[in-house]
């Protein structure tokens, strides 16, 4: 606070002091002067005690102040107006001091910057650690210390569901003069049995809920929580003054996939189950099993895949694959070819779901190698020939010619095959349709062919098509053509 007021500057060799209680101080809380006489001078904790002039016959007087919070027992409120007045006993024309006088006024506020709330999602499972931030400037008292909000009758936290409330909840600063608070509450789900299994109740698998809300604050807090609900955290940063964060709480449909699309049989398998509402307690790793099998052992096993840390609700295991040996523990007996299936049974599914249903959720791979759709059985070099497989350039009218192309095997198993031959003339119209079955060895080439004999002449197209069957018209590879001239 600085006083410039030449007429105090008494003494034009010395810096002078003058007391406090030269100015007054006026707001809803307190009305007097501000220094001794006035019985607050304490509550300013002035340094120094008293006004001080900056230097030799400056006329400037200055001391440094702290606003209390409160003042003679009433506590300041955000944003009070506080007047300070300070009385010119000898104004600019008067003849002495005393013979008139002017009150010399200046008007300021506390703060009152409000607060944010935040929490760290938008939607939780049952089971799920919330960590809120509440900023709020006002409520950093000691820019030394560590502050608190929530911890008193004028600022209360709540933090609640739609069955429980925890109430006088506090949060702690960051760090020295941040003004921003933060904490930790973890939600309790309820008791139900998560995985399925009524037998590993006693092992730890089931979730149990909380018979009440508990804990201070900042990292203790426990509240209980349903599957379709939801959560409020509201501050009452000042009187009647109130910043709310709401998010909901809901259960989710579970995910399950193998890494690799594929495996070879004597290698090992990752599988991977991504499921929020199993991360059962977000303070530790959870596990729970779930069942493996193959075409070749549809018995399997039981597969305890583990999350991958502290409340990601990923889960994963690993799966050893024989084709020699029994399945036993994490090994399953597969051969070439199989289809390897993972699945689980998820029991905390969202609406339209009820807390009774469940769903087998399920993830499939390939033991062997996976080869593209349109390469299993791939037609190339689509050509025209006689009966004795010379290539022709043009063909005769009631001529006989074989439509042939090359077809290799890219697989490692055997597969079944269609090829068919559709002829075009000119303007688009088939002319002929024709087609043979068969099936072809692991890694086996093979020149299948068609024959053909053009009644009239012209310019004609052949597509080669290769299908699973000809029942099945899933191709097996592109299409590849020749144009025939027939004259």
């Amino acid at each position: 606070m600085t006083l410039i007021e030449p007429d105090l500057d008494l003494e034009s060799d010395e810096s002078e002091t003058w007391d406090l209680d030269l100015i007054e101080w006026d707001s809803d809380a307190f009305t007097d002067t501000m220094g001794n006489a006035g019985g607050a001078a304490a509550s300013f904790d002035p340094e120094p005690s008293d006004f001080r002039e900056t230097g030799d016959s400056t006329g400037i007087f200055q001391i440094v102040i702290e606003t209390p919070g409160t003042l003679s027992g009433t506590s300041l409120d955000r944003g009070e107006l506080i007047d300070l007045e300070y009385t010119d006993w000898a104004p600019a024309g008067a003849n002495y001091v005393g013979e008139e006088y002017t009150d010399i006024g200046l008007s300021i506020y506390t703060s009152n910057f409000g607060a944010t709330i935040e929490m760290d999602q938008k939607v939780y499972t049952w089971t799920d650690k919330i960590y809120v931030t509440i900023v709020a400037p006002d409520h950093n008292f000691d820019s030394g210390l560590v502050d608190k909000i929530g911890d008193t009758d004028d600022d209360p936290l709540i933090v609640q569901t739609r069955s429980q409330k925890l109430t006088s909840y506090t949060l702690a600063e960051t760090g020295t003069d941040t003004g921003i608070f933060s904490g930790e509450v973890i939600l309790k789900g309820f008791s139900h049995d998560a995985d399925g299994d009524p037998s590993t109740g006693s092992s730890g698998y089931d979730v149990t809920g909380v018979s009440s809300a508990s804990g201070s604050g900042p990292t203790d807090g426990v509240i209980k929580a349903e599957d379709d609900d939801g959560v409020t955290i509201s501050y009452e940063y000042n009187e009647d003054e109130v910043v709310v964060g709401s998010a909901l709480i809901r259960w989710n449909v579970g995910e399950v996939q193998w890494l690799e699309s594929s495996y070879p049989a004597g290698g090992n398998g990752v599988v991977r189950v991504v499921d929020p509402d199993m991360n059962w307690d977000p303070e530790n790793v959870d596990n729970f099993e779930i069942d493996v099998w193959s075409d070749s052992d549809a018995g399997g096993i039981s597969l305890m895949i583990t999350e991958t840390n502290e409340a990601t609700g990923i889960f994963e295991g690993t799966v050893s694959f024989t084709a020699d040996d029994e399945s036993s523990g994490h090994r399953l007996r597969v051969a070439e070819g199989d289809t390897i299936t993972a699945e689980y049974e998820d029991n905390t599914l969202p609406d339209p779901y009820t807390r009774s249903d469940d769903l087998d959720i399920t993830g499939t791979a390939i033991i062997g190698t996976v080869v593209p759709p349109l390469e299993r059985a791939p037609a190339a070099n689509a050509r025209v020939v006689d009966s004795f497989g010379n290539s022709l350039s043009e063909v005769s009218v009631d001529q006989q010619v074989q439509i042939e192309a090359d077809l290799v095997n890219g697989q490692d198993r055997d597969q079944s095959f269609a090829y068919l031959v559709q002829v075009q003339d000119g303007d688009g119209v088939t002319v002929s349709l024709a087609w043979i079955t068969g099936q072809l060895a692991a890694g086996q080439s093979f020149s299948p062919a068609l024959s053909w004999i053009p009644s009239t002449s012209g310019s004609y197209e052949a597509t080669v098509f290769v299908w699973e069957s000809v029942d099945n018209p899933t191709a097996l590879s592109d299409t590849v053509s020749v144009s025939i001239r027939v004259v």
